[in-house]
């Protein structure tokens, strides 16, 4: 599985806010289409994120018996 790292991400400072509506519906309709395509698949990427243990991390003591 890749793992892509976030990258900042520098946006013009010119646009007009009639041109960053237009950007921010686009990329609302791409999220939607994605998820109605790939939806499943998607979900199933952050489950194996998710699942990923750093072998680095120690694991959690957990008591269920505890009162708090």
């Amino acid at each position: 599985m890749t793992t892509y790292r976030h990258r900042p991400l520098q946006l013009p400072a010119h646009w007009t806010p009639d041109e960053a509506l237009a950007v921010f519906e686009l990329l609302d309709l791409l999220r939607d289409q994605l998820w109605a395509h790939y939806g499943p698949d998607i979900q199933q990427a952050f489950r194996d994120q998710i699942d990923h243990h750093d072998p680095r991390q120690r694991p959690l003591c957990f008591d269920p018996d505890s009162p708090f």
